[in-house]
This record gives structure tokens, sequence and C-alpha cells, in this order.
């Protein structure tokens, strides 16, 4: 049986500094060490920022991508210069391919409005091409130990816990709330090692499904008497089941055919094994089946082996040699297949 959760002696927000101070002693502390937080680099802190959205830092930095990425493009001129096809190969693995766009647009505008030298202002971070409030405000305090409050999901379930915040997070009302609570108790001081610990906070001892009350350093602020339901949201939405049908066409070169995915589209740019509807694929042996999940949508892929006198190229598709596949940009369910096709 689990031990009951401390009850709270302390209020955040009549005791703020004594809040500060327990939360900087742990993280000083026991703090974690990543490369993000070992430089002041307003460049390498947004990319970091970045690529921790939607993605864990097991990923991040387990798989490498982080140190490649900044291995390729140290400043932003340097990923300003490359092609999106060049950009989208080395992102790949990270999902989500639109950060990586909206990363390069905004490489390309503090290249083009800022003589390549990263916005120092709050106000000029902002304005940055896919930046938002958080972003902004992370890089601000990251980089520059520029007082700026930051909410992110860590930090919203820490508040939701601390303040026993009965109300939705995901409504306008309950955003505007968080962000008034996180000004109120942000120090003039030192901002960087705070915003740090309370995000910390939120990915260890106030985890989302393993919250460790007893141990927290900062139990004696936290009046919920049950951390488990909090944050409160908007019911999740049903995962719903999708069938792909691809094909593994290949031409008397041992050429491949691949399609290109069209503007506009969530893999914009990217290279995949061309999708047909299911009667096209009734008269192909399969080759493969496997499964990936994306966002609230649970895949299918079914991949049909073809050749070139079975499978016409459409719009957006051309033959690739097995030579020139490893340097284009593709999806990881369609990496993976056609390695285990071509394996």
């Amino acid at each position: 049986m689990p031990s009951p959760k401390p009850k709270a002696t302390r209020h955040p927000l009549k005791n703020t500094r004594a809040f500060q101070q327990a939360l900087v002693r742990w993280f000083e502390n026991e703090g974690k060490n990543y490369p993000w937080r070992d430089t002041a680099d307003p460049w390498a802190i947004l990319v970091s920022e970045i690529m921790l959205q939607q993605t864990q830092i097991a990923t991040v930095l387990g798989k490498g991508h982080y140190l490649r990425f900044m291995a390729l493009y140290p400043t932003p001129r340097d990923m300003a210069e490359a092609t999106e096809q060049e950009i989208l190969k080395v992102w790949e693995g990270l999902g989500y391919y639109r950060r990586a766009r909206n990363l390069h647009a905004a490489a390309r505008a503090i290249t083009r409005d800022h003589q390549g030298n990263f916005p120092r202002k709050f106000e000029q971070i902002r304005a940055l091409p896919g930046i938002g409030q958080y972003t902004a405000g992370a890089v601000a305090s990251f980089a520059y130990n520029d007082p700026q409050p930051i909410v992110d999901a860590n930090v919203a379930r820490v508040f939701s816990r601390l303040f026993d915040f009965q109300e939705r997070i995901d409504t306008t009302a309950g955003t505007k709330q968080l962000w008034q609570w996180a000004e109120q108790l942000l120090p003039d001081k030192s901002p960087r090692d705070y915003n740090s610990a309370l995000m910390e906070l939120g990915q260890t001892f106030c985890s989302n499904k393993s919250p460790d009350c007893t141990n927290c350093p900062v139990k004696s602020f936290c009046h919920c008497a049950d951390p488990t339901p909090l944050p409160l949201k908007k019911a999740a939405t049903q995962v719903t089941r999708v069938d792909e049908f691809a094909v593994f066409a290949t031409d008397s070169h041992g050429r491949i055919l691949l399609q290109q995915q069209q503007e506009g589209k969530r893999r914009a740019g990217m290279w995949s094994l061309p999708r047909r509807d299911h009667e096209h694929t009734l008269d192909l042996a399969l080759s493969l089946k496997t499964t990936y999940a994306i966002t609230r949508y649970h895949v299918t892929l079914r991949v049909y082996t073809s050749h070139a006198d079975q499978t016409e190229a459409q719009d957006l598709e051309e033959w690739h040699s097995l030579d020139s596949i490893g340097s284009l940009p593709m999806p990881s369910p369609d990496r993976r297949a056609l390695e285990s096709l071509l394996a």
C-alpha cells in the first residue's frame, strides 16, 4: 500500500522565496546534465527545445539526434544554407517533421533579419517563425538568464497539483491561470536554474503516472490530496485504426519506385513507398505487414511486391537507384519497411 501523500504546511504564493529556494537547491544537487544545459548558446538551446516537443529525452539523446544535428548545423546560418531535403533527412526518426521546417524557417529569418546573430530580446525571439510563448521564454531564460515564465506540459502538471487546480488546463481560463502562477512564482535572480528545476520536477517526482510525493523536494507546498487525477483535461481522443496499402515496385534496372509527399501534408517533401487503393493490390503478393502509431492513429501498413510492368508511376512518384535511397528523407515506418524488404 503506497504511503499517504504528505500534507501541505506552506503555500507557494505566501512563501514564494522558500518555494524557489527549495526547488533550486534540489536541482543544484540532483539536476540531470544534458548538452543543452552545458551551454548558453541560444541556437543550441532552441534546437533542443524544438526536438523535445513531443519527443522524449531518451530518443533525442540516446539515438544521437541532437548531437548529430548540432554537428551539421552549429549555427543558424549553417542550417539556413541547407536544403529542406537535407534537413528532413537529418531529422529522420524524430517524427513531427513540421518542427524541422519551422526550425529551418527560423534559421533563415535569423540569417536574413539579424545577420545570422541570434536575437537577444524576448519579443524578437517570439517573432521568429514557428516559435510560441513557451519556446521563446525557455530560450530567453536558459540562454540569457532572462526572467521569463514558462509553461509546458511538465510545468502545467506541477502547478495543477501544487495549487490543487480542479479546472481543466486546456481551456482559455485554465491556460491563463497557469501562466499567471508561472509569473508570480518566477524569481528575478537565476531564472535559468529555477525554470530548469521546475521542468525537471515534472519529469521526475511529479511525473504523470507515478508521482513520488514522499520524496518530492517541494512536498510541503503541494496542496492536492491526490495527484494522480491532475491535471484535468478534455477526455483523450479515441484511437482511430487505419489501413494503408503500399507497393514495393522494382524495374529491370533494380530501381525502386518512391512517392514524394506533397506540400501541405504532414510529411511534405519526404519519400515513401507509393500508397495505393486496396483494390489495386488485390492481384499482388503481400510481402510485409507492419504497424505503427502516429498521433491518434494506429496504422496497419501492408506492402505488396510489384514490378514495373505492373505498376505505373503516378504524380510525385519517381524511380530511384538503391545507391540514392540512403540519402533521401523517409518516414521511419517506410524506412524500416524498405530495409526489411531489401534484406
